[in-house]
């Protein structure tokens, strides 16, 4: 889908030239408004162009559409800062899109100007237990530098073709998560262009509370250019093991013990429909290791699942972290990566886990609600692994990622708009069960009740918002101010 704009995008830069309106390739922009404040000077390009606008008014979603006044093509940090300046002067707004995989529209912006961050993917040579890479890299990127080095991030997004920048924003729930944390909680420092056009760097103990305010904090005090991540050995291969369940209790009973036990390096549960329209109750396990790989009977001793059922496989370690790969090529050649994707992502703690997810699941019609080739996400997670302020939780100690990955078979807007209304729904039975959001779901949210998320952290929120971002500027998406 990036590629996609980003030819759309070049292609209206050639043909804006080829129509006698000079184009660059440092210092300028193409067909800026006229009685207007012009652009400052860039390296890299500010377009103008309807087909970039357009390109620029739709993410992985689908569903919401917001065309912005212009698309900066940065060819460095101080062409975010000279351009955030330069809106925030004329009383626009200003948002960054890494891989537009958003799925509520939350980093379009009207009348503004989106930021094509994916120009700047530089990733720099491995340095011991850390990398320093620009934001706009994808984590395969990332991963190329870190494994040719014998490393990788101990956390990744289930799918790593998304951005570093976007990634951490968000927080970065991963499959090992449990262990590790979320993506946010293993950077180690930033270089952060505020709302106020200000290039800083910072980290836990420099400018920590734009660090804090930054790391899930969805855009709203500064755009990540570039971050260091800290790294860890990385394994050679992984045994891998598909469990079978008859029934969500059951499924949860060996969540709850392979959480307690960390037998394995990754657990991720999933509910999906089945041919006969029932639902399937699956754990995907994984151990890594180099050398001899680990005992089969060790690592499923005890478990409930349905031994006759029960596949395992051994496969290289990037191998695993690039699992959805051929389901996405499956999407994009059916075309239904570009169908809406109406997605709800939550948490929810141990002590309503059943209650909830059996409640959602007797809603749910798997056809019409999930489709062919969506899924429930139920993934248990060590509530302390996580460190990020502004990623809110249950207050269980063990907690799930609960969420509706919902791939609809048509485009149809009005089908979408259903389940946009369903999510909603959903997260007021989760939220008043004690769950949380993670706020990368198909629907929207006014002001108070993202106060009402952030709760007691909203303050540093709002601190770092006042301190750095005072007039409002960025990633207006979210619709918390």
């Amino acid at each position: 889908m990036k590629a996609n704009r980003r030819a759309v995008l070049v292609a209206g830069l050639a043909a804006t030239a080829a129509g006698a309106t000079a184009v660059a390739t440092r210092g300028a922009f193409a067909a800026a408004p006229k009685n207007d404040v012009p652009p400052p000077p860039l390296d890299g390009q500010l377009s103008f162009d309807q087909a970039a606008r357009d390109a620029a008014a739709d993410d992985f979603g689908h569903i919401v559409h917001k065309s912005p006044e212009a698309v900066l093509i940065p060819g460095s940090d101080n062409d975010v800062a000279a351009t955030i300046k330069w809106v925030s002067d004329r009383g626009r707004k200003f948002a960054p899109q890494g891989q537009s995989h958003s799925t509520f529209g939350r980093s379009e912006v009207q009348d503004g100007v989106v930021a094509d961050m994916s120009a700047l993917h530089s990733v720099g040579a491995v340095q011991g237990d850390r990398v320093t890479v620009d934001a706009g890299a994808k984590w395969s990127e990332v991963l190329s530098a870190t494994l040719a080095a014998g490393k990788t991030p101990p956390v990744l997004p289930d799918y790593i073709e998304l951005s570093v920048g976007g990634t951490i924003v968000v927080g970065g729930v991963g499959a090992t998560t449990s262990s590790f944390g979320v993506v946010a909680d293993n950077v180690l420092d930033m270089t952060v262009v505020t709302g106020k056009g200000d290039i800083l760097t910072c980290s836990p103990g420099s400018n920590g509370d734009l660090f804090n305010a930054v790391r899930a904090g969805l855009g709203q005090v500064g755009v990540i250019t570039k971050a260091t991540i800290k790294l860890i050995d990385a394994p050679q291969s992984v045994r891998r093991f598909s469990l079978v369940y008859p029934d969500l209790a059951t499924m949860l009973k060996d969540e709850r013990l392979l959480a307690g036990d960390n037998r394995f390096d990754a657990v991720q549960g999933a509910i999906a429909g089945t041919p006969s329209g029932t639902l399937g109750f699956k754990i995907d396990a994984v151990k890594f290791f180099t050398g001899n790989p680990p005992d089969d009977a060790a690592l499923t001793a005890g478990l409930s699942d349905d031994p006759a059922k029960r596949q395992a496989s051994t496969l290289a370690y990037f191998d695993y972290l690039n699992r959805l790969s051929a389901l996405e090529s499956l999407l994009r050649g059916n075309g239904q990566w570009f169908f809406p994707h109406p997605w709800l992502t939550t948490f929810i703690g141990d002590s309503h886990v059943e209650a909830v997810v059996g409640g959602e699941l007797g809603r749910l019609n798997p056809a019409n609600d999930l489709g062919q080739f969506g899924q429930v996400v139920l993934s248990p997670i060590h509530r302390s692994a996580i460190k990020s302020p502004l990623l809110k939780t249950p207050g269980d100690g063990l907690i799930y990622a609960f969420n509706l990955v919902r791939i609809p078979g048509t485009n149809d807007g009005a089908n979408a708009q259903r389940l946009v209304d369903a999510n909603k729904a959903a997260y007021g039975r989760i939220k008043g069960a004690g769950g949380t959001l993670y706020p990368v779901s198909a629907f929207g949210l006014t002001g108070s009740e993202w106060r009402q998320h952030f709760g007691g952290s909203f303050g540093v929120l709002d601190g770092a918002k006042q301190k750095f971002d005072p007039k409002k500027v960025l990633t207006p998406g979210y619709e918390i101010y």
